[in-house]
Formats: structure tokens, sequence, C-alpha cells
């Protein structure tokens, strides 16, 4: 007799053996919470960032429908949080109305937007605290314990998710660090260098998010990806990228190589390293091969011109020359800001992209505190 096969059962979380991106796994979740607890209108996730203590939003599954976009605060400022953090523990708000009684933007907003309760699950990897998810209700008191069982396991998938990008990541920018030491590589620019680029570049990005319509997931990666914008120079030898004086043009058409083997070097280590997991690495690649077009269609290596420029290589540009020009090289003194800024207001709209030029101006606090919390050890 013929075996009759038969696979009645559906696996509801079929979706995570695809390879999907995290907010497309974020909103699946949230669609199979739904099934039973219709209430939950939103999941969201933001991360932390232990340098500058700061919590910044990341994705969320509401689609539209979000109250907190491109919005960061201290951790100190938000003392429930904070407390969830210390803890180690889960909190739940059943009345959000007359448990939250204040003034910061984040609960203000949240309750604008009508949610009445939430659920708030910190992150942890090996022991390191790196984020929260939180799960907002229209309704309030509907967090009861079965629910919250159920809440428990998702928000370990939605974590395993996260830390599964974020380990690629690292796993990348480790194998570019290796790499650089097997070959001695010794570009002057340094670690600081990196640290204070990438977050001028995250405020650059958030200055214009508004105008291109920037989530925080691209914003993110844009701030993840920044430091490996210059991977090619492993390619180049000493003698021309350490030299001290003007490079001819020989010298100066090698150098310019540097981009596109920092693009190749991208697809190889994704390749190698098994690292087709990583979301957005479009934006990883335009950064590495892009970062020194102009707009005005003079750069390399493509001659790309205005808008053909990805946004991110133009974000990474302006955000570079500038904390190249403020810092002391073996070559140069630093510039002093009023310096540096008057240069790229005169490169906007010629090399630079006008509105990037103008976002890294107008928030020139922001720019003094990274420089401050990220201060170079004077050269001997």
């Amino acid at each position: 007799m013929k075996q009759d096969n038969h696979y009645p059962h559906h696996d509801s979380l079929a979706f995570l053996n695809h390879h999907s991106s995290l907010k497309d796994k974020l909103r699946a979740i949230h669609q199979l919470i739904q099934k039973n607890a219709p209430f939950i209108a939103r999941i969201s996730l933001a991360l932390y960032d232990p340098e500058t203590k700061i919590l910044k939003t990341y994705i969320h599954s509401s689609g539209d429908d979000n109250p907190l976009e491109n919005y960061q605060t201290l951790l100190d400022n938000a003392p429930s949080l904070k407390e969830c953090f210390e803890r180690g523990q889960p909190r739940v708000i059943n009345n959000i109305k007359t448990t939250l009684q204040s003034n910061k933007k984040h609960q203000k907003n949240l309750g604008k937007q009508g949610y009445a309760s939430s659920y708030t699950m910190p992150m942890f990897s090996n022991g390191e605290f790196f984020g929260f998810v939180f799960f907002n209700a229209y309704e309030a008191n509907v967090f009861d314990e079965n629910l919250l069982e159920t809440l428990d396991l998702h928000s370990r998938l939605i974590t395993l998710s996260i830390i599964n990008e974020m380990s690629s990541i690292k796993t990348l920018t480790a194998a570019i660090k290796t790499t650089a030491q097997i070959t001695h590589q010794r570009d002057p620019e340094t670690g600081k260098h990196l640290e204070r680029m990438a977050r001028f570049s995250r405020l650059i990005a958030q200055a214009l998010a508004e105008k291109h319509s920037l989530d925080d997931h691209y914003i993110e990666h844009v701030f993840m990806f920044a430091p490996l914008h210059d991977i090619g120079k492993i390619a180049i030898p000493d003698n021309i990228l350490l030299k001290p004086g003007k490079l001819s043009s020989d010298e100066m058409e090698i150098m310019k190589t540097h981009a596109m083997k920092g693009k190749d070097m991208i697809n190889d280590l994704l390749n190698n390293f098994g690292l087709g997991n990583i979301s957005q690495t479009d934006i990883l690649r335009n950064i590495a091969a892009s970062h020194h077009e102009k707009v005005n269609g003079l750069g390399y290596p493509e001659g790309k011109a205005g808008d053909a420029v990805p946004l991110e290589a133009r974000i990474i540009a302006v955000a570079d020359i500038f904390d190249a020009l403020t810092n002391e090289r073996s070559y140069k003194k630093a510039w002093s800001n009023d310096d540096a800024f008057a240069a790229l207001i005169e490169m906007a709209g010629e090399e630079l992209d006008r509105d990037c030029v103008n976002a890294l101006l107008q928030q020139r606090h922001e720019v003094e505190e990274i420089q401050q919390q990220f201060k170079e050890t004077p050269m001997a």
C-alpha cells in the first residue's frame, strides 16, 4: 500500500530559515504575535553604544506608524530603562499614562501615539548589554503572564537575530584588521579617527533623514560601515601610503586604486567568511568604492557626479575630510574647526555634497562633543 505523505503542520517560524533582512524578520514575528494578541501594535529595537552611553532607535515593525524615528538619548536620561538594564530584568508597564509621568521626548511621543501599555526586554550577548526590545499595545492591562511567556520567547528570537547580524559585522571588521596586520599596513589614520568620522557620519545622516526618508536602520549601517571606507589601502605599498610629501602622478594613480580594491576585498571577505546574512551590504560596497567621488564629476574611480554618487558615500566624504583636516598627521598640523568648516564650505557644491556639509556645520556642538570624547594622543 502506497504511503500517503502529508505535512499538515505549518512551521510558524519557518521564515527564520530564509535569507531575509532583520526588519523583515521583525515584521514576521510581529504578525505571528498578533494572531493571538492583535492589540500588540508595535515591536521596536533600540541599540546601546557603550562608548558614548547613548541609546538610539534602530528598527521597528509598525510601518509608517512610528512615533520615534532618528531618536537617541543618554541612558542616564531614561531612569526607568536604566533600572531595567541594571537589574537585567524585563519591565512591564500596564498603564503608561499613570506610570510614566515625564517630559522626556520618547515618553511624550509614545503617549501621543496612543500606546497604553508596554513590555520591555533588555538584550544581552555573553553578558554584554546592547539594547532593548519594546512591545507596545494600544490597550492597558493586557500583559498577563501567559502573554509575557510568549513575548519572552519571541524577544529571545529577536535578540538572537540581532546578535547574529552584529556578530557578522564584527567578524568582517576583525578580518579586515587582521589582514592589515598581516600585510604590515601602517596607515596614519588612527582608530580614534575612525571612531570620530563614523560618528560624524551618523550626525550627517540623521540631519538628512527627513529630506531623504532615511530610517534608523540605514543610519545605523552608515555608522557601522563608515570605519571600513579605506580598507583598500591595505593593498597600497608603504612607500606610497606613508610618503610624507606630495605623491607623483604615477603614485597618485596607484593610490586611487584603493577604492575599487576596497570594494573587491569586501566582496571576497563576505564570500570567504560566509557573511552574506549581513544587511545593507550595498551601503558598505558604495562607501568603499565611491567615497572619493565628487559631486562635480571630477572624483574617482568612476567620475560619478551629483546624485549618481551614492548618498552614503557623500556622507562619508564630508565626515572623513573634516576629521582629516582637524587632526595632526606626520605631514601636516591640525586645522582649527573654523578653518576646516571654511574649507568644507568652499568645497560644497563642487567636491562635496552641499546638504551633507550643511548638516555637519549645523551640529557644531555635537561635533565638538565627539572630538572631546575621542581625543588623539599628541604625536611625538
